[in-house]
């Protein structure tokens, strides 16, 4: 079960995991999506039509896929779906931070809820205990300016993630976290369509500066989703998977340096690059 198949990471783990034989279940919101994926990928995908931050819809799904299991239980969810509106949180609008930390934290909870039965919490069903992957990013790990909504649902992630792995050991149900670099995804062009839209606050200039490099670096520097599916594949199926994958493209620079450098030292990098300092009068 794969929440937000309709793109990027999501289809590509969809895709890499019916090549090797599993029968999946995908979130999509459109009619449209839910049938073009289901020509691409064939008769082991079935898509579900669900809203994430709709409890109603996302319980319907999960009925949906008991009915499908005929008493077995489910092997895997992959918490994927999740959204990114960059912005000033001085001036972007409430609600569009409101909108990312529903879908990225509250929506990845009531999946989370909605299967843990089909997981393995619902003793009635038969079957080894399934595994939850948690499709985090770097930004659960540090906050990039302008991206404050998105970062918060990350960090979110990452706690709700421990907290819940200790917690499911009384069904036998693992939690692993799979926290990328930056990966090529449609995620990036959504960013660029925000260039000007704070040109008349204090940070305009510094706002379409740091968005335009989170696009060009989201497409010429970061990972192939590819690269993330055959992560989440490897902690959906390891014997003894990891508590958390950090997959990069750089290792070092992104995953290494960037959580080693004193917190000081990354405000001031971020200052310069972005030209976020006072301005002298």
């Amino acid at each position: 079960m794969i929440t937000g198949v309709s793109s990027g990471i999501g289809r590509e783990t969809a895709r890499h995991a019916i090549a090797r034989g599993a029968q999946v279940f995908g979130t999509v919101r459109t009619q449209g999506d839910a049938a073009a994926l289901s020509t691409e990928l064939g008769e082991r995908f079935t898509p579900l039509l669900v809203e994430i931050r709709d409890e109603a819809t996302v319980l319907a799904g999960a009925e949906r896929v008991r009915a499908a299991l005929a008493g077995r239980r489910l092997s895997g969810l992959v918490n994927n779906a999740a959204v990114a509106i960059p912005g000033p949180v001085l001036f972007q609008p409430l609600s569009e931070i409101r909108e990312q930390i529903e879908t990225d934290l509250i929506g990845t909870i009531v999946v989370t809820r909605a299967f843990a039965p089909l997981l393995g919490a619902d003793r009635t069903l038969s079957g080894p205990p399934g595994r939850i992957v948690m499709v985090s990013s770097i930004g659960g790990r540090i906050g990039q300016p302008f991206l404050s909504g998105y970062i918060a649902a990350k960090h979110g992630i990452e706690g709700f993630s421990e907290t819940l792995r200790r917690e499911l050991q009384l069904f036998g149900i693992d939690v692993v976290i799979v926290g990328p670099a930056p990966v090529d995804t449609p995620i990036w062009d959504k960013g660029a369509a925000q260039l000007g839209r704070y040109a008349g606050t204090p940070y305009g200039e510094a706002f379409d500066r740091g968005v335009s490099i989170m696009v060009e670096q989201g497409h010429r520097h970061s990972l192939a989703p590819a690269r993330v599916a055959e992560t989440i594949w490897t902690a959906l199926t390891a014997r003894r998977p990891k508590a958390r994958y950090a997959p990069a493209k750089h290792l070092v620079i992104e995953q290494g340096l960037a959580r080693l450098l004193p917190r000081r030292w990354l405000d001031r990098l971020f200052g310069r690059v972005l030209r976020l300092r006072p301005r002298r009068r």
